[in-house]
């Protein structure tokens, strides 16, 4: 059986530290598909998905990116990552914010990857993050009427400080 914690940990280094879009590819099968869920792009097949690495994602992240891992859990062909991201917007950053001009904001995002495998390489990725919560903390979802919360979502995951049910507490501020 392959070590599949070990597959995906090469394949995130060739993107968050290598930032190498052709040695991420290595990591991954012949027929490989990702999806970025709340902004629908990625790519199906090795053609699509490379160009998206290349152009909007592996070679892209602000340069202070970094990702915590806060749980893994791996069965015969799938693993999945809770991990939260940090960086600072302050370059482009089309694959979570297509669109969007640099905001200068620091970001702490939570992320959870699922990743399915096929003989010894990553066949999928399905990435899911909070866009509410990553639109709050770069300044473009300001309501104060509106059940989301921004930093707060993931420095709770790593130090357990935020209270929780503080959306239940009668408004003052609406």
């Amino acid at each position: 059986m392959d070590d599949l914690g070990a597959i995906f940990d090469e394949h995130l280094r060739a993107e968050f530290d290598a930032h190498d879009a052709a040695a991420t590819m290595a990591t991954m099968s012949t027929q490989p598909h990702l999806y970025h869920l709340p902004t629908m792009l990625g790519g199906n097949g090795r053609d699509e998905i490379f160009r998206f690495y290349r152009d909007h994602f592996v070679t892209k992240w602000p340069k202070d990116t970094t990702a915590r891992r806060i749980s893994r859990t791996v069965g015969e062909e799938q693993l999945v990552d809770e991990l939260v991201m940090e960086f600072t917007h302050d370059a482009p950053l089309d694959a979570l914010l297509p669109g969007i001009a640099p905001s200068g904001k620091h970001v702490f995002l939570p992320v959870v990857v699922v990743v399915g495998f096929r003989d010894g390489k990553v066949a999928h990725e399905h990435i899911y993050w909070d866009q509410a919560c990553l639109l709050k903390q770069i300044g473009l979802l300001n309501d104060p009427s509106l059940p989301v919360t921004g930093a707060e979502q993931a420095l709770n995951l790593i130090d357990g400080s935020y209270a929780t049910n503080a959306m239940l507490e009668p408004r003052k501020d609406v």
